[in-house]
């Protein structure tokens, strides 16, 4: 059973902000929102559209951003957030897997035994041979 999302008109939208349609309809043509359409062509704001509407008043009402400006804040959070996502898959990654890097760390911290030239040797015969260029 699909779950239906609720929605709302231009109408019903601009009258609960407090804004005219065609500010609305501005903001669709630069991009900035993109609701969905009916049947009948009518826009349908969701939920998650109208909490971009909120950041893009507040960002224009309140600190006097303008749309070129809005523009640039909201794809630099979509950037973030999708960067935040990306860093909980990463650290979900690395917790689901802890064990085995500790396991392969022990295996390789017990390699060191194994490497004959010391860091002061290498120095050593790098002294001896920089003379003779």
């Amino acid at each position: 059973m699909k779950k239906k999302v609720k929605t709302y008109t231009i109408s019903a939208v601009a009258e609960l902000y407090e804004i005219h349609p065609q500010t609305l309809r501005m903001y669709e043509r630069e991009g900035l929102l993109k609701p969905s359409r009916s049947e009948g062509n009518t826009r349908l704001y969701t939920d998650p559209d109208l909490e971009r509407l909120e950041v893009i008043l507040s960002l224009t009402r309140e600190l006097g951003v303008n749309l070129a400006g809005v523009e640039i804040i909201l794809n630099m959070r979509e950037k973030m957030d999708a960067m935040q996502r990306e860093f909980e898959r990463f650290f979900e990654y690395l917790r689901t897997h802890a064990n085995e890097f500790s396991h392969q760390v022990e295996e390789f911290s017990g390699t060191e035994a194994l490497i004959p030239v010391s860091r002061r040797t290498l120095t050593i015969r790098h002294t001896r041979n920089s003379g003779e260029d």
